[in-house]
């Protein structure tokens, strides 16, 4: 996860009443084995599926999207979606608000996350990660073109990639500038001949009577308290996404234009979850 943005306004201190701390114990075991459990039998099921498969996942994308489906039925968080998943082979791009939205992104379509090489190595988290498929890239430009390679070979076994361009999260009201590092990769090779990048908008909505900030992820935020303060919400609120028309790398000219272009159909559609 990147280092969280930073906008000088800090969010509610955390307060949790005897019902609050009942349902992070309910809700934390019951969250907390599904997640385990699946990757437990994800890593099993992984061990016959690589042998045979490759860099192919025929069977654990499935254990992944029907853990993070049920973690909002665990939580009690509405879950809706609009807009057709993309068929064409290439990348998801969404703006980022928190952790929440890889469990967002991952309940409605088998995915692969983008990250930063350093999360391998994060306890709990980099485990997870690795299980997952996870594709791990350094941000030095002397391997940008084994970056590529890498890219070209997971899009063409048929994954899916998924990157938060924005680079950090944020209170989750609003979109920030998009950064094209990434979307370099996809003018390189044969990538750019056949890649297409579906831009989704993610918005969660707070449960009723709180800040509208309330499962942004921002500032000095830590994963335990945010995590603390999610699972004690007596009331839920809910999570919606939009899928965008795909748009084909090869009608932009370069990585700029394609980066503004999603940037725009993101920033569009969160707005439009706002009202």
């Amino acid at each position: 996860m990147a280092t969280t943005w930073e906008n000088g306004d800090p969010p509610e201190p955390l307060h949790i009443s005897p019902l609050g701390w009942l349902l992070v114990l309910i809700r934390g075991l019951i969250l907390g084995s599904l997640v385990f459990g699946g990757l437990i039998l994800l890593l099993l099921v992984r061990l016959v599926e690589r042998p045979l498969c490759g860099v192919n996942r025929p069977v654990t994308p499935f254990i992944t999207q029907l853990v993070c489906r049920n973690a909002f039925r665990i939580l009690g968080m509405g879950f809706s979606t609009r807009g057709e998943l993309m068929q064409q082979r290439g990348a998801v791009v969404a703006n980022h608000s928190s952790w929440l939205d890889i469990f967002a992104l991952n309940a409605k379509k088998r995915i692969y996350f983008v990250s930063k090489a350093e999360v391998a190595a994060w306890p709990g988290i980099g485990w997870l990660a690795r299980a997952t498929g996870t594709v791990f890239i350094e941000r030095n430009p002397k391997r940008a073109k084994e970056q590529t390679e890498l890219f070209e070979e997971r899009l063409q076994a048929g994954h899916k990639l998924l990157f938060f361009p924005e680079g950090t999260s944020t209170d989750g009201l609003r979109v920030l500038p998009f950064k094209t590092t990434l979307f370099a990769a996809f003018f390189g090779g044969h990538l750019r001949e056949f890649s297409h990048i579906q831009p989704v908008s993610v918005m969660f909505h707070a449960p009723k009577g709180k800040e509208p900030r309330f499962y942004g992820w921002w500032g000095d935020m830590e994963f335990g308290p945010h995590l603390l303060k999610t699972l004690a919400a007596p009331r839920q609120g809910r999570a919606e996404l939009v899928y965008h028309a795909p748009l084909k790398v090869s009608d932009f000219s370069n990585r700029k234009a394609l980066a503004a272009a999603c940037e725009e159909v993101v920033r569009a559609g969160h707005e439009a979850l706002r009202k």
